[in-house]
């Protein structure tokens, strides 16, 4: 008896160093996380400032940072010196002109600068990339630009693969192998408690099919949903996850209005396809309200349809955006402060650096936090558009 109790002291214990272990090494890999978050956008800034002769300019280059590029930017070596090192890899520029299609690198692009009074250009062959966009230039000569600073040349269409396409690449790969992860251990041990993984997602999905799906459209017609719906909800968590890692490029996927465009015109869609009668009539011509409130109240449901995804989008992309600009703008004061004084750089980046941590931290809990919203607004529409009538 005595020997049992004291094996299952032993076991108690074991698992409670297992527990501490995995803990320590889950601090450890978060600050190891941020302290490469932070090195690559210092070295970022470093890069800017190098390039630059005039003066620092924190909006431009915060803004030049979260934009989409033709390259993925991992780190640098010895910024500021003829040894300097630049690792990054350049992406495949893919271009449909009058004489077929054209494919290259876009490091033909990136070392090959141009002087331009309007920002960074580059030149290959008879195109220029300025501002990430690609336009047409005959001859040696550059761009053309108007007097209020808008660019006169002829653009092809562009097929490029992006910064952004890498990472929505990449975000659909890990749902696959994740999830079909997942339904193999199922399927192979369909009676057993879950583990590694499994025990991961099943929480999960049991959270947004419980606490989110079910209680806005009903138990009866939430499955119909549910694929849609938990797709939605991990592509853009682990799309906002890819976005803090800058060591593997720093993907600003949900920063980009085109993918959240799409997105929120899915949910339109299906919203759109899935009303019924009830939802219809409520709309267009509501029971119980006099006939001109209704001249009133019918023209704002009908513009409510079209502003509720645009609300999904704009709320996604901005809340996302604004955690990088807020990490870049901490970083940049360092080197505002540093021009003047060196004192001041270090002063200024002590402070800065705490506010960047506590930021990054931060940041974790919204890149959860929207996947979030945006599926429970999406399950709010779905459910409005098939709630059935109440007599």
């Amino acid at each position: 008896m005595l020997q049992t109790i004291e094996n299952k002291k032993v076991t108690r214990a074991a698992k409670a160093t297992k527990k501490a272990i995995f803990l320590l090494v889950s601090l450890l890999s978060s600050v190891s996380l941020f302290a490469n978050h932070l090195t690559d956008e210092i070295d970022s800034v470093k890069e800017e400032l190098h390039e630059e002769e005039k003066a620092f300019n924190a909006g431009e280059m915060i803004m030049h940072h979260i934009a989409d590029a033709h390259e993925i930017h991992f780190f640098s070596l010895n910024v500021g010196t003829p040894d300097e090192k630049d690792y990054s890899l350049y992406l495949p520029i893919i271009l449909y002109t009058e004489d077929g299609l054209k494919v290259f690198s876009s490091s033909n692009f990136y070392h090959n600068a141009i002087h331009s009074e309007h920002g960074h250009a580059y030149k290959y062959e008879n195109y220029v990339l300025f501002d990430e966009v690609v336009y047409y230039s005959e001859g040696e000569h550059g761009l053309e630009f108007s007097e209020d600073g808008k660019v006169l040349n002829s653009a092809p269409l562009d097929f490029s693969i992006t910064k952004t396409v890498v990472g929505l690449f990449l975000t659909s790969i890990l749902i696959l192998l994740i999830f079909l992860s997942v339904a193999k251990a199922y399927k192979r041990n369909p009676n057993k408690a879950p583990s590694g993984i499994q025990s991961l997602m099943e929480p999960l999905i049991l959270f947004i099919r419980d606490d989110v799906v079910r209680p806005s459209i009903g138990v009866k017609k939430a499955d119909a949903f549910m694929p849609f719906l938990l797709t939605v909800f991990f592509f853009i968590w682990i799309a906002n996850l890819l976005g803090l890692m800058s060591f593997i490029g720093g993907y600003n996927v949900m920063g980009s209005m085109s993918v959240t465009l799409v997105l929120a015109f899915l949910v339109f869609v299906i919203t759109t396809f899935h009303g019924n009668k009830h939802y219809w009539k409520h709309i267009l011509w509501p029971d119980g309200v006099p006939l001109p409130i209704k001249f009133i109240l019918v023209p704002i449901e009908v513009v409510q349809i079209f502003l509720k995804p645009i609300v999904l989008m704009i709320r996604l992309t901005a809340n996302i955006t604004a955690g990088h600009i807020i990490i870049l703008a901490f970083t940049t004061l360092i080197f505002i402060f540093g021009q003047n004084s060196a004192v001041a750089g270090y002063g200024v980046g002590a402070g800065s650096l705490v506010f960047m941590v506590f930021m990054f931290f931060i940041e974790l809990l919204v890149a959860f936090l929207q996947a979030y919203v945006f599926t429970l607004l999406s399950a709010i529409y779905f459910g409005s558009a098939v709630e059935e009538a109440h007599h």
